[in-house]
């Protein structure tokens, strides 16, 4: 039956719409409900929301001076200098590399999610909490840091895993710690008062579907040129 094939053919490996497109538009899919339940509860003042308040009252009657600095550096692995300096240097090593593809993704990766940040800030215009605010020019939801630390480092191990050695435990190890230091720089912002919780999860669910959109093209891509 048509359906039966068409069904087959999405998660069939050696298909250049296959199973990697079919796990990318879940992934997406899963994203965005994400994000849209979470942005729905920031602009209606839901009382889930209330936890931001009380995880964010929690950490700030702990800091101390090693975890301050501990914190603060993590902030700054994920900060806008620290990404061009990044996007850049991955950008040069692809150029030398003759890696057009990847480049054209890279680009297209840190460019959009910049872009998709910005206007989801201005759309929303959450304040930053009150211990934030005057540190700060741009809104707080979603959390930049979060979401474009999730975009570049994520793309960063997808860049690693396919043009590094074809080692499992490799591999494993470069997700591993790709989402170590993503989810370690999300709780800096919350630890510094920053952000509150669900500016941190939106900007995760707002990253993820953007990667996943940029890593889903480039499959596609790669794949039916290869055939």
């Amino acid at each position: 039956m048509p359906l039966t094939s068409f069904i087959k053919a999405r998660f069939a490996r050696g298909e250049y719409l296959g199973l990697h497109l079919t796990i990318g538009f879940l992934v997406s899919a899963l994203a965005l409900w994400i994000f849209l339940g979470i942005t729905e509860d920031v602009l209606h003042n839901d009382p889930s929301t209330q936890f931001d308040s009380t995880l964010l009252a929690w950490m700030q009657a702990h800091h101390g001076p090693a975890a301050d600095q501990i914190f603060r550096a993590l902030s700054a692995v994920g900060s806008p200098l620290v990404m061009i300096i990044l996007a850049v240097g991955v950008a040069v090593f692809l150029v030398i590399s003759k890696q057009g593809l990847l480049l054209e993704g890279w680009l297209l990766a840190f460019a959009g999610g910049f872009l998709l940040n910005n206007v989801l800030k201005n759309a929303i215009h959450r304040p930053r909490p009150q211990a934030a605010a005057g540190l700060y020019q741009s809104w707080s939801f979603p959390s930049g840091h979060a979401m474009i630390s999730l975009i570049a480092y994520g793309m960063l191990a997808y860049f690693l895993i396919l043009l590094g050695p074809r080692n499992r435990r490799a591999q494993v190890a470069i997700v591993g710690c790709a989402t170590l230091l993503i989810l370690a720089i999300g709780l800096s912002r919350l630890y510094l008062g920053a952000h509150y919780f669900s500016d941190v999860v939106g900007g995760y669910a707002a990253g993820m579907l953007w990667l996943s959109a940029c890593i889903s093209g480039l499959e596609v891509t790669r794949r039916w040129r290869a055939t």
